[in-house]
């Protein structure tokens, strides 16, 4: 770690001198602009990975759009519903966080922030675990045995849509919802050590580069979360059994 005395000499300031700047940059704005784009970097392939998802979507809905519509009726839209709220305002949170560590408030207001974004998490991961009970007690796990819908559900099964058809939407359903649902847990156990960071006074407006692309990461997963609402929870709005 270069000393102060050898950053100034070296021509890159006192900001060179900072703890957290690493040895291969020369200087914490070029190590925050680097940083930033490897988060996008990542986040690109992230599209590309839930991409594949949303393409297995679209053709099984283009092949079976009636099953699919009856299918959604089985999930509950005001629980989707105040799961979309919860997440959309813990990206508030979260960007107060952000800022708050770039404008140097105290200690507690930042840590207040992600702490606030964290129980909000925690919030929807439990509701997702609430639907998920649902949905083995009505016997719609998707799974070889673990996959028997109730007697009442076969019964409005539209004309000419099979048990195979539904359970398609459903293994979608879980496969969308449950990669999501994984993406929040990391993004839980990452952001405890960045509010543990938080609390030792690490961050500041010079130096706030982990608190701005867990910011993304935590965007990222709310916009996904934002398109699996309406194509799962909607999907079925304004059908009926009679179509």
């Amino acid at each position: 770690m270069a000393t102060h005395a050898e950053a100034v000499e070296h021509g890159h300031g006192p900001e060179a001198a900072h703890e957290a700047l690493a040895h291969h940059f020369d200087n914490l704005e070029q190590q925050r602009e680097a940083g930033a784009l490897g988060m996008w970097v990542f986040i690109a392939q992230e599209v590309m990975f839930f991409g594949g998802l949303f393409l297995a979507y679209l053709i099984y809905r283009m092949k079976y759009p009636i099953a699919f519509q009856a299918a959604s009726n089985h999930l509950n839209w005001r629980i989707g519903t105040f799961n979309t709220a919860v997440l959309i305002t813990s990206s508030l949170t979260m960007a107060l966080a952000v800022w708050a560590t770039q404008v140097g408030k105290s200690r507690k207001v930042q840590v207040g922030f992600m702490a606030a974004t964290l129980l909000l998490g925690f919030v929807f991961l439990g509701v997702k675990a609430y639907e998920y009970r649902e949905k083995y007690v009505d016997g719609l796990i998707p799974i070889a045995g673990w996959f028997n819908p109730k007697p009442e559900i076969l019964a409005h099964l539209p004309h000419g849509i099979t048990v195979g058809q539904y359970q398609m939407f459903f293994w979608l359903y879980f496969a969308m919802t449950g990669l999501h649902a994984l993406h929040m847990i990391i993004g839980a156990c990452i952001l405890l050590p960045i509010m543990w960071m938080a609390w030792r006074g690490r961050f500041s407006p010079e130096y706030h580069g982990p608190v701005e692309n867990f910011g993304l990461y935590w965007h990222f997963v709310d916009i996904i979360w934002i398109f699996l609402f309406p194509l799962l929870y909607l999907l079925g709005a304004h059908f009926s059994a009679g179509h």
